[in-house]
């Protein structure tokens, strides 16, 4: 008896629909074709066990399973629940009239618990487009799933729950979530606050800019300056997520397998911070087994690199091309998947290996020619893409033991949705671009030109500290941003001043 059961396959952050075709005859051999993965083929033993623990009778036909499209790799024990069925049903043991109806998946283990799988929102996404009426996945990928509107999900624990659902004897029950309740719930929840920070008022104004534009930023001063601090203080100011981002950002940390059981939509700016041992496949993403990296999970949010210099310099320089491009596509010889990657790279580091180089108190034990290799660890290209560059001083012990709360985030971050107001509504004509530093040369003459005064000031700062045509693009966007915060319609002097001002590392005398 020939039967389809349908699953599904996630590539990149997208689903498609793997239709397992089982065949039952006479005979007692097992054959599993169309490109599965050891994992896949090693689902007959897992099966098996489920089905004999629940007193199930074992087939002893000749099965025969062709997973189509063929030239899709099947990866993983996903795919162990949508076999087990069709191998019940190819045996009637099941009853074939609701099969079709659902998209099926869940890992089985060896007592028929039904375990958790990856990728489950962009699997219910796949699931409606095709005009499935539901989903039947593990009960810990429920909510994630919900979230999609116009689908039934039902989570199960048990391979027994789906056989008698199917054979009609019990009902499944359907999981349901209020979505935007729980969105706007969580938006407002931080564990750091700017009011927690003493003092930094340069960095806080730089910090302020760098959300209110969605600026690359460096942070470069002594230890114990508040660098990760103010670094970790971020998501407090950065505007709250859409739920276009929202549901964007949900399905990379879905298909990672980051979603706790109980979360359906990330509702808070991601913000990852690795270690810098990280290797660059951790960092980009790839791998035998296709899977986002960090500056995927941190796309429309932040990622956060402490100890910038102590990377390995190979590691940051595949960062360049998705601070541009705002995408990664990673391709190896039998696939290429493509992984979102707009994100806030937001770094610190020391300005030495001592650490007290420009230090007001302390003496730098480090040569010049160690400074400059130290910093030579971040390349030109790199920095050239980092918008803001702050020194950071540390604080005199007048302000570390000053305890009046300074500004707290909420203000801040009141001053930083006007400005993102001001950018969605001039660049609501132009699709892709949501902020100051999305901006392409041909919208920087546009909404970024500067007039007469302005221009002289910028020749006089790329003459005098021989800034590349990459930096001049970076300044207008950060003085584009300091407008908005005013509220200026047109970018003057003092915008393009200020925004010259972070361009601190720069100068050529900064490292002597």
């Amino acid at each position: 008896m020939l039967i389809k059961v349908f699953g599904a396959a996630v590539q990149g952050i997208d689903a498609t629909i793997i239709t397992i075709e089982v065949n039952s005859s006479r005979g007692c051999m097992f054959y599993l074709v169309g490109l599965p993965d050891s994992a896949v083929k090693e689902s007959h033993h897992r099966i098996i066990s489920a089905l004999q623990v629940n007193n199930y009778k074992i087939p002893t036909s000749n099965i025969t399973i062709n997973m189509a499209p063929a030239d899709i790799r099947k990866e993983g024990a996903a795919y162990d629940l949508p076999l087990a069925i069709g191998m019940l049903a190819s045996n009637e043991k099941i009853a074939t009239e609701k099969i079709p109806r659902y998209l099926i998946m869940g890992e089985l283990s060896l007592d028929g618990t039904v375990k958790p799988v990856k990728g489950a929102l962009p699997i219910a996404i796949r699931a409606k487009e095709e005009h499935f009426e539901g989903v039947i996945i593990p009960r810990q990928n429920a909510r994630e799933a919900a979230v999609v509107d116009g689908i039934k999900v039902f989570g199960v624990t048990h391979i027994k729950e789906v056989i008698d659902f199917l054979n009609g004897q019990s009902e499944l029950q359907e999981t349901i979530v209020d979505v935007r309740e729980e969105f706007y719930a969580r938006q407002n929840i931080f564990e750091r606050d700017f009011s927690e920070v003493k003092g930094q008022e340069n960095a806080r104004r730089a910090l302020e800019i760098a959300a209110a534009g969605g600026h690359n930023l460096i942070m470069i001063g002594a230890p114990g300056s508040g660098k990760s601090m103010m670094a970790k203080s971020l998501p407090s100011i950065l505007p709250p997520l859409s739920l276009r981002e929202s549901l964007e950002t949900t399905k990379i940390h879905s298909v990672a397998g980051k979603l706790s059981g109980n979360s359906s939509l990330v509702s808070k700016r991601p913000f990852r911070d690795p270690h810098h041992t990280i290797s660059s496949v951790a960092l980009v993403g790839g791998g035998n087994y296709p899977q986002p990296g960090e500056i995927s999970l941190a796309h429309n949010g932040v990622l956060f690199l402490d100890e910038l210099a102590e990377f390995n310099r190979n590691v940051l320089e595949v960062l360049r091309q998705p601070l541009e491009d705002r995408n990664i596509t990673i391709s190896r010889v039998k696939w290429s998947v493509e992984y979102p990657a707009s994100f806030m790279l937001v770094a610190s580091t020391n300005p030495c290996p001592c650490g007290y180089y420009n230090h007001p108190t302390r003496d730098c034990v480090c040569t010049k020619a160690q400074v400059q290799k130290y910093l030579n660890k971040i390349s030109g290209p790199l920095l050239d893409r980092i918008d803001i560059q702050v020194e950071i001083v540390p604080l005199l012990f007048e302000k570390v033991s000053d305890a009046r709360p300074a500004e707290s985030s909420a203000l801040i971050r009141e001053r930083v949705i006007a400005a993102r107001s001001i950018q969605e509504k001039r660049f609501n004509q132009h699709p892709g671009i949501y902020c100051n530093a999305q901006m392409s040369g041909k919208l920087l003459n546009k909404y970024a030109q500067p007039d007469e005064q302005g221009l002289n000031l910028l020749r006089n700062a790329m003459n005098r500290l021989s800034l590349s045509a990459r930096a001049y693009d970076r300044i207008l966007k950060v003085a584009r941003t300091i407008a908005d915060l005013e509220g200026n319609k047109s970018v003057q002097a003092s915008h393009l001043a200020e925004a010259v001002g972070y361009r601190n590392l720069d100068r050529q005398d900064w490292a002597g």
